[in-house]
């Protein structure tokens, strides 16, 4: 079997790694057990954290052991990375709520059966914590000149940066060096705005318990444009159904940039390398037979084969103007409703297709809202039963999102 570093590094995962050649020697002659955190701030991971799962699944595939750590506790603190302000402050209930939604949602992807995985929640050791022991345990380990040279401070301090938040470290390093001596982990992994995070748990391990250990980043999900992967105009792109029907998140990846489509089909995907070469060389139209193939395999790995098909189902027939075969999000309205017409703002503010009004209005001015594909002009636009075609109507918001009504 490959070893799972060069699986990583050919398919353009790694960004940074420490003691890279030890850690390649590693991987090759044991199983190591390993850990990715998750924390609960929403009540679903989403299409940025599939790429982390997708790298615990290469590595488990592997061999390897994956430790799913829900962070219960560092969510009460937040992480400054990546941030310009303070971190929304959640309640318990609501923190422990998020993490039983992303307890179910990682067992769809990892094998917890027989100790081949394991998950556990910082809040069992960070919640009971003794400040004064803390800060005498692990606090005397840290140096605050450097930790302020680390991007993730460095780029608060003129904005202000609070001691609460500045001891999110801290609480992460001590994962790492909790997790080694209750399950012998020796690597962690994270995105790259983890790594100043990831370097601090590294080290104190390794001054604590004089063993070597290991990190890794990989890079975070963007696209050729520049945004952050999974963020869209009508927002994130959820792993939670509910929240992104599989329709929409096929969609969404059918519509992906031609200059992205090898690197989300090396990245989300299982495909073997030969096949993603071939179908990242075609050219023209051509590539979008690419597209559908990755639109499939990334719905089929995160809703399951038979959702990916009715989606790909109702995405091909829109293409040849078919209308939808069920797939599509579909509401029944009363017909009487649209005798004397609806208002467009409120049929998109019902269908929950805007979050408000003023949002409707830039859309609209913006060509962004279809009914039945007709661009609708303006935001007076009422709604009547001859916009209807055989008691159905389909809009579209972008290029992505479409939702049927149905009288």
């Amino acid at each position: 079997m490959a070893n799972v570093f060069d699986v990583l590094k050919e398919r353009g995962y790694i960004d940074q790694v420490t003691f890279e050649d030890e850690l390649r020697e590693l991987l090759q002659k044991e199983s190591v057990p390993f850990y990715i955190g998750f924390d609960a701030t929403a009540d679903s991971l989403t299409l940025g954290h599939f790429l982390q799962i997708m790298v615990m699944m290469h590595m488990q595939r592997s061999g390897h052991r994956p430790i799913a750590l829900l962070g219960g506790g560092t969510t009460m603190v937040g992480d400054p990375s990546g941030k310009s302000d303070m971190r929304k402050i959640l309640t318990p209930e609501m923190i422990d709520y998020n993490a039983s939604k992303f307890k179910d949602q990682l067992s769809r992807f990892l094998d917890f059966s027989q100790g081949k995985a394991i998950m556990v929640n910082n809040a069992d050791w960070l919640l009971e914590l003794n400040f004064l022991d803390f800060m005498r345990e692990i606090g005397v380990h840290f140096n605050v000149n450097r930790m302020l040279s680390f991007d993730c401070y460095k780029t608060r301090i003129n904005e202000g940066l609070t001691f609460f938040e500045f001891s999110y470290m801290l609480m992460q390093s001590y994962d790492f060096l909790k997790l080694y001596r209750d399950y012998g982990c020796k690597l962690q992994l994270g995105g790259s705005d983890q790594w100043s995070n990831i370097i601090g748990g590294y080290e104190l391990v390794r001054k604590l318990e004089e063993d070597k250990v290991y990190g890794m980043t990989f890079k975070l999900l963007a696209t050729a444009s520049g945004t952050k992967m999974g963020k869209t105009e009508a927002g994130t792109i959820w792993l939670d159904e509910e929240r992104t029907p599989p329709y929409e998140l096929y969609q969404y990846m059918r519509n992906t940039d031609d200059r992205d489509v090898e690197k989300f089909l090396k990245l989300l995907t299982f495909l073997p390398l030969d096949e993603v070469n071939k179908l990242a060389a075609l050219e023209g139209a051509e590539i979008n037979k690419a597209k559908e193939v990755l639109a499939f395999e990334v719905t089929k790995a995160i809703h399951g084969e038979e959702k990916a098909k009715k989606a790909e189902d109702a995405s091909r027939s829109l293409f040849k103007g078919e209308g939808e075969k069920g797939s599509i999000p579909s509401t029944k309205i009363e017909l009487s409703r649209f005798k004397e017409g609806v208002d467009v703002l409120d049929l998109l503010s019902e269908l929950e297709l805007i979050k408000s009004k003023s949002e409707g209005r830039r859309l609209i001015k913006q060509g962004g809202i279809r009914i039945n594909d007709v661009k609708i002009k303006s935001i007076d636009k009422t709604v009547t039963l001859e916009d209807f075609n055989e008691g159905k109507i389909l809009i579209r918001k972008g290029k992505k999102v479409y939702h049927q009504v149905k009288i």
